[in-house]
Formats: C-alpha cells, sequence, structure tokens
C-alpha cells in the first residue's frame, strides 16, 4: 500500500510538471517506460520520440528561456545548461516537428544561422536578434552555387519582387532644347549697280513687299551702260552688214554682262536695233524686301546696296543642344519644331549642321536645323521649341530602368533562376528611353531579370559574400 502511494505521488508530480519541464527541450532525457505508460497522450508528439543522439552541438537555457551557450554553463539560478545533441530538432516555432532524417534529406544538416534582416552576422548555435527575431538556419547544399543567391519563396512575396523578360524594342529617347528661327543665308540677296549711275524711279515696292524674280525694281540710267550698249549695238550691225566680227561681238557682249546689264536688256538691243536710254533693273529673286534705300532722282555709286531681299521659303531653327546630348544626334535626323507663337501647329524639319565649337560658358552645342517655311508664317528670332528623336532604327535588348542596380563602377541586374535562385550579371547599358535602358553586353532576349525591390537580392548577395568571406576566415585558422 506504501509503495502504491509512493507511485502515486511520483505519477501527480510528474503530471503537474507536464506543461512545463516535460516540454522544454523536447525531452533530452527519456522517460522510464513505467513512467511513459501512465501519463496521458500530449498535445505535442515531441514529448515521446528515441534518445538524442550524436555530438552535443549547443547548450541551452533549463527553464526554457531563449539563452544558449556553446560550452557548459550554468543559470543565475545555479542549474546546469541542458546539451542539445545533433539529432535534436532545433526550433524556435511551434511548429510540427520534422525528422532529423527528413531534414538532412531535404537541405542537409544545418551549417550556420544567419542574421534574419540580411545583416552580415552569422551564428554556429540558434539565437535572436535585438528585436527577437530567429536567426535563420542555413543548410549544406544551400549555398554551393558560388554564381547565385537562393531567397526563401515567402521572402519574395513580401518584399514584392517582380521580374519581367528582356525584350527585343526601338529605343525613342528625345532631346528636347529651345531654338530661335533665322533667315537662311543662302536666300538672301542684294541689289546693287555695277557702274555708277542714276535712279530716275523705284517701283512701288517698300519694306515688307513681296517681290517675285524679274519683277522691276526701279528705272536706272547710266552712262557706262548706255556707252557699252551702243558698242554693242554697233557689232551687231557690223556683223549683219559684213558677216565677219563674230570676236568683236562677243567682246562687246561680255562687256555688258560685266556691268551687270540683265539678258533681258541685251535681248531689247538686239530686237529693237537701238539703244535704251534707261534700264529697268529686275529683282534677282522671289523673296520679300527687308531693306530699301533707293529713292527717285539719287545718285547711286557702283557696290551701294539699293534693296535688300530674302525669300523665307526655307529657314533655319538655331538650338543649343547640351554638350551631354551631343552623342545622341547627328546630321539627318528629323526634328519637330513647336514656335511658341504657334504651339498647336509643329513644323517637321531636319538637322543639317552641327557647329564644331563648343559655347565654353553654357557647355552648349550650335546645331543649324532647316525648316521649310511655306506660308511664310516663321519669322526671324521667333523663339520655338525642338524635339530631336534619336531612338535607334533596329530594335534592341532592353530592360527596364528599375532592373539596373549601378554602382557607378559597374552596373548589373539579377537574373531570375527559377527556384528562387538569383544571379547577379553585370551589363553594359546604352542608350535610354521611355523607362527602358539598353542593354549591350551581358543579356539576351527573353532573360527573366529582377524590376522590383532589387534591394532585397542585393542584400542576400552581399551576404552571401560576406558569409564566404567568414568561411575563409575560418578555414584559414
Amino acid at each position: 500500500m506504501r509503495r502504491s502511494s509512493s507511485i502515486f505521488l511520483i505519477v501527480a508530480a510528474a503530471l503537474v510538471a507536464g506543461g512545463t519541464g516535460l516540454a522544454i527541450g523536447r525531452a533530452n532525457h527519456p522517460l522510464p517506460a513505467w513512467l511513459s505508460a501512465v501519463l496521458p497522450v500530449t498535445a505535442d508528439p515531441g514529448l515521446a520520440h528515441s534518445a538524442p543522439t550524436g555530438p552535443i552541438i549547443y547548450y541551452r537555457d533549463p527553464n526554457g528561456a531563449p539563452k544558449y551557450s556553446a560550452v557548459p554553463a550554468k543559470s543565475v539560478s545555479g542549474k546546469e545548461y541542458l546539451a542539445v545533441r545533433s539529432s535534436e530538432e532545433v526550433s524556435f516555432e511551434r511548429a510540427p516537428p520534422t525528422t532529423t532524417a527528413e531534414k538532412v534529406g531535404q537541405t542537409g544538416r544545418i551549417r550556420f544561422y544567419r542574421n534574419p534582416m540580411g545583416l552580415p552576422d552569422t551564428s554556429p548555435i540558434p539565437k535572436k536578434d535585438s528585436m527577437g527575431m530567429s536567426y535563420l538556419p542555413v543548410y549544406e547544399g544551400e549555398q554551393d552555387d558560388e554564381s547565385s543567391i537562393k531567397v526563401s519563396e515567402g521572402k519574395l512575396q513580401k518584399a514584392g519582387v517582380r521580374t519581367e523578360a528582356a525584350e527585343l524594342r526601338t529605343l525613342n529617347t528625345m532631346v528636347r532644347a529651345p531654338g530661335t528661327v533665322q533667315q537662311d543665308e543662302r536666300r538672301i540677296s542684294v541689289v546693287s549697280l555695277r557702274f555708277e549711275g542714276f535712279i530716275d524711279t523705284v517701283g512701288d515696292v517698300t519694306t515688307g513687299s513681296h517681290v517675285s524674280k524679274g519683277q522691276p525694281l526701279m528705272r536706272v540710267y547710266g552712262p557706262n551702260l548706255s556707252s557699252a550698249a551702243a558698242e554693242y549695238l554697233s557689232a551687231l550691225n557690223a556683223r549683219s552688214d559684213v558677216g565677219i566680227g563674230g570676236q568683236a561681238l562677243k567682246g562687246a557682249r561680255r562687256r555688258l554682262e560685266n556691268l551687270g546689264a540683265p539678258d533681258s536688256f541685251i535681248a531689247d538691243i538686239e530686237r529693237a536695233r537701238e539703244v535704251p536710254v534707261y534700264l529697268n533693273w529686275p529683282a534677282p529673286q522671289d523673296g520679300e524686301i527687308v531693306e530699301r534705300t533707293a529713292v527717285n532722282g539719287m545718285r547711286a555709286a557702283p557696290g551701294d546696296i539699293l534693296f535688300r531681299i530674302v525669300d523665307r521659303g526655307v529657314v533655319w531653327v538655331m538650338v543649343d543642344v547640351a554638350e551631354r546630348d551631343l552623342a545622341l544626334i547627328k546630321a539627318g535626323q528629323k526634328v519637330a519644331v513647336r514656335p511658341r507663337a504657334y504651339p498647336d501647329r509643329p513644323f517637321t524639319g531636319k538637322i543639317t549642321v552641327i557647329y564644331p565649337n563648343l559655347r565654353a560658358e553654357t557647355r552648349t552645342a550650335r546645331v543649324r536645323i532647316e525648316l521649310p517655311n511655306p506660308d511664310d508664317v516663321l519669322r526671324p528670332d521667333m523663339y520655338a521649341d525642338v524635339e530631336i528623336a534619336t531612338g535607334t532604327e533596329a530594335p534592341v535588348v532592353t530592360v527596364s530602368s528599375s532592373a539596373v542596380i549601378d554602382s557607378g563602377e559597374r552596373q548589373l541586374v539579377f537574373l531570375d533562376k527559377g527556384d528562387g535562385r538569383f544571379e547577379p550579371r553585370a551589363v553594359k547599358l546604352g542608350r535610354r528611353g521611355d523607362g527602358r535602358v539598353e542593354i549591350k553586353e551581358g543579356l539576351a532576349e527573353n532573360d527573366e531579370v529582377v524590376v522590383s525591390a532589387n534591394f532585397l537580392i542585393d542584400a542576400e548577395s552581399n551576404l552571401k559574400a560576406a558569409l564566404k568571406g567568414l568561411d575563409t576566415g575560418e578555414k584559414s585558422q
């Protein structure tokens, strides 16, 4: 009877401590068979398993506190730390247990524990950081691929990691610059005499008038011109009468041409066989009169500018392009010009000249654009906003600009290799535009790259490099 009472007291004490002492460490020491038979079945299946085997990997607090030691130690109350062997499950979570054999078959044995925030901090035993987060185990074979980084699926989802395929696209980079409308230097002409003459009358043309080529501008008398005309008429008559004097006729005509006599004036002499007193001076081209100095009755010396005429059928737009954009432009590129006077009416032109000199004060280069002006609405010194399309003619491999991590010294992207593995890939960049960047080297079409939350993969990559250096240091000791 006394023996039965003793057994009852022992069983009662075991049941009271069942929620505390027996749950700590998942029963480091197996219970006797007679005690296991009388204990009730608990919710934690880990309370009944085989005795732990293998070498001791660390020691834990006997009271279940999150305190660990790599060597034997004692708690504050003087209790010995409990040894944890390699066969026992090591976990901070109340998750269904996995046997050591299953764990080794899936991921290998635990090599070390790493910081859950990606910091370059590892531990040979389980521990928690300052915020109470458990360190993550790293298993054998998990990082055997030196060229890639392994990230858990849960972490990828929480961080919002997103990938896209590299695509063949035609990049359109727009260079914008202000400009001003200028006259085409090749479409400006002046009216002046090559002989001393007198202006009898000026035609009904003023500054701003539009004139056509051949339209009379003024009536001129010149003694030297009349003398040359009389000589030419004599040569004409002599050749008609005698049938000789061809060289004299050519010389007389050349003198009239050298004096600037129009072809119509010479034709009148040949037809009428007389010397005109006055010469109707024609406009040399179509255009607007922008300057007039000729007045009735004035004396004009050789070389005096009497009229200045400009043809504005084609105008120039002079643009100052920033130095950084010079590599993107070239002669022949199409340009969209929006005059500020007509913002809703774009004009299309092309680059004809990129001037060789750079302005040191503004770090800009002068670019000339030729622009048709059929309605004469574009006037000199107008302001205009210019857009130069600098896209590639053929499609090139491109990725989203957010996929590139640029450290200044090198540029890289993270290639998605599947199953949570990512490989850092150094790339050579080209043009940018439309939120994308050209990849000249390092990627091929349809390669999947990370375009969102690159910082997470980059942190994992830096961590792996740090851990590799740590492993090297341990081996060298």
